[in-house]
């Protein structure tokens, strides 16, 4: 590095020194692997994401903005019209798209328990060690849910239909009268078909979270004393408790979408009428009243409805996981 002496004002020479000018580094062959790995990865999710979700999303608030407009008798085609946040009002005012939403609050209230619980007893079981045939006690549970659920809609409403159903004959002849269909066990026989379907699934999910813990910290439960059912709930139930709001939350998402069995028991009992459902409510506004700005609309406050609920139980997961003990 050179020294340029410069006079000053004074006539005194001063030293300067230059700025140094550093090279900007070329990228290197292993940071440009990386980003390529990364682009390659995340291009297929990127556009399933945008091909599946994004689009739909954007063109149902774009259809929810405008409605067909038919002028006289109703005869010929309509005019599309921009109607702006109209249909949005339609949907909240309403009472039977706001009574599915209550219809769902009972629901979740019924279902999303029962399952967590259920499928959390059955992994605790089946890890203990105490059940035989592991491999095929697991298969048999989780096989109810390779069944579509259509098809298990089906066989569950032939079970609950009278004059049909050989279980509702095996309790009359023991005297016991039960309409599964009836105003107060309708909403239970839904979850009783949902439940025979998810149980399995969500089993698997926490029987791969426990065989993923180290056995040391079993070995050591043990030898501190601690029995099997303390164990289960005082070790096991804690480290997993990720899996646990991971399966609350897909069964909170599951139940805002509730559509196929509700949907079928419509045909079989007035109890279930064709607003049963948010779900149902936006295929009549749809299919059978042909309103398609007033189904876009409803879809899009469901889909505001239901990422709402799941940022609310992840924040509230977090917040649960990083409070003091």
């Amino acid at each position: 590095m050179s020294t340029v002496i410069s006079p000053g004002k004074t006539g005194k020479r001063t030293a300067t020194t230059p700025h140094a000018t550093t090279p900007s580094r070329p990228r290197s062959p292993g940071r440009r692997q990386q980003l390529l790995a990364c682009v390659t990865l995340l291009a297929p999710f990127t556009a399933l994401l945008v091909a599946v979700f994004l689009v739909p999303v954007g063109y149902a608030i774009g259809l929810s903005l405008f409605s067909e407009d038919h002028k006289g008798l109703g005869f010929g085609g309509g005019t599309t019209v921009f109607t702006g946040l109209r249909s949005y009002l339609a949907v909240l005012d309403d009472p039977s798209f706001l009574s599915g939403f209550g219809v769902i609050g009972l629901y979740c209230l019924i279902f999303v328990p029962v399952v967590v619980i259920s499928a959390l007893a059955l992994a605790l079981l089946l890890d203990s060690g105490l059940v035989r045939l592991r491999r095929t006690a697991q298969m048999l549970l989780y096989l109810p849910h390779a069944v579509p659920g259509i098809i298990a809609a089906v066989i569950w409403l032939y079970l609950y239909t009278p004059g049909l159903s050989p279980v509702i004959k095996a309790f009359a002849q023991a005297d016991i009268t039960i309409d599964f269909l009836g105003l107060h066990t309708v909403l239970p026989s839904i979850v009783n078909i949902a439940l025979w379907s998810g149980l399995g699934y969500n089993m698997v999910i926490f029987y791969a979270a426990l065989q993923a813990l180290p056995r040391e910290v079993i070995e050591a439960a043990r030898i501190d004393g601690a029995g099997g059912i303390r164990t289960a709930l005082m070790v096991k139930v804690p480290i997993i408790k990720g899996s646990v709001v991971m399966v609350c939350m897909f069964a909170l998402i599951g139940a805002l979408q509730l559509f196929t069995e509700p949907m079928l028991m419509n045909q079989a009992t007035p109890m279930v009428n064709s607003r049963f459902t948010p779900n149902m409510y936006i295929y009549d506004a749809a299919f059978r009243r042909n309103n398609y700005g007033l189904a876009s609309a409803a879809s899009v406050i469901l889909l505001v409805v239901t990422c709402a609920l799941s940022y609310g139980v992840t924040r509230w997961a977090g917040r649960r996981e990083r409070s003091p003990r």
